[in-house]
């Protein structure tokens, strides 16, 4: 990739990410250490994530969605991710603006529509619905671990006090806890708010810390709330940014359908690349 090459920066209720127009980059063209180096706060653009839009033309999907962690991995889907390119893709003419918009990612088609100013909505394909994960190492105050996978694997726990959490030792123990599968778990703790939502922080793997938000892990919350029964749909899900993430869907036979996911998808800038600094760490 090229000094002169645009990009785009989205912000999902604070979940940030540079974003690519596969019409003029390629997939093959993005490593790691490129990934790494652009979301770098200090030397590059600053994002949580990097993803690529390649054009399909809507048969039988408007565009593939290419995700990698601010370190550098891949990703099959990032919610608050597609939340942004479903804005972009309907703002560079990729996607329509006023209907149903089909993204193809790794953990299957998810489809997406603009629902208001900065506002956008995605449904997930049907999934498993969550499941207790006792063998978890949790501390006192950390109750009922789930996990769930709505296209991204989470672990999710409640607790009385949300901003006592000490995400930054807490986070990477649980990410990678013996009980989770192979590639660990993001990390959501929940606390229930008095009008009936919730708040939420999130670990995330990939970048290694506490990001602002996450939607897949708003949904894990949310699915997981389901199957305790402490909420129904649509529930509300208030992310460290302060912004809402709302999750809705149906469920039955251990199953979640028509899982939608609704919240912030800003364009918050167009750029070109002067310089691309990769530094070593």
């Amino acid at each position: 990739m090229r000094p002169g090459t645009v990009f785009y920066k989205l912000t999902g209720s604070g979940n940030d990410f540079v974003a690519l127009d596969g019409g003029s980059v390629r997939a093959s063209d993005i490593t790691p250490p490129l990934v790494a180096a652009l979301c770098d706060r200090r030397h590059g653009v600053g994002a949580d994530g990097l993803m690529l839009l390649e054009p399909q033309g809507g048969d039988p999907v408007h565009f593939v969605f290419r995700f990698w962690n601010r370190d550098g991995s891949g990703g099959p889907m990032c919610g608050n991710g597609a939340l942004c390119a479903t804005r972009l893709a309907a703002t560079i003419g990729m996607a329509p603006s006023d209907g149903e918009i089909r993204i193809g990612t790794d953990a299957g088609i998810h489809r997406g529509r603009l629902v208001g100013e900065n506002q956008s909505e995605i449904e997930l394909p049907d999934c498993d619905l969550p499941e207790p994960r006792p063998a978890v190492a949790t501390l006192a105050g950390e109750l009922a671990p789930m996990v769930g996978v709505p296209s991204v694997p989470h672990l999710v726990l409640e607790v009385a006090d949300l901003d006592a959490v000490d995400v930054k030792s807490r986070g990477p123990l649980l990410r990678h806890d013996p009980a989770l599968d192979l590639w660990g778990a993001n990390v959501n703790w929940i606390s229930r708010v008095a009008d009936g939502s919730w708040r939420m922080r999130t670990y995330e793997r990939g970048v290694e810390g506490e990001t602002l938000a996450c939607g897949t892990g708003a949904v894990a919350c949310a699915l997981s709330l389901g199957v305790k029964g402490t909420a129904k749909p649509p529930v509300r899900i208030w992310t460290k940014s302060g912004l809402p993430l709302d999750v809705s869907w149906e469920s039955g036979n251990g199953r979640a359908t028509s899982i939608r996911l609704r919240g912030e998808g800003r364009l918050v800038f167009r750029g070109i690349l002067a310089s691309i600094l990769t530094v070593n760490s």
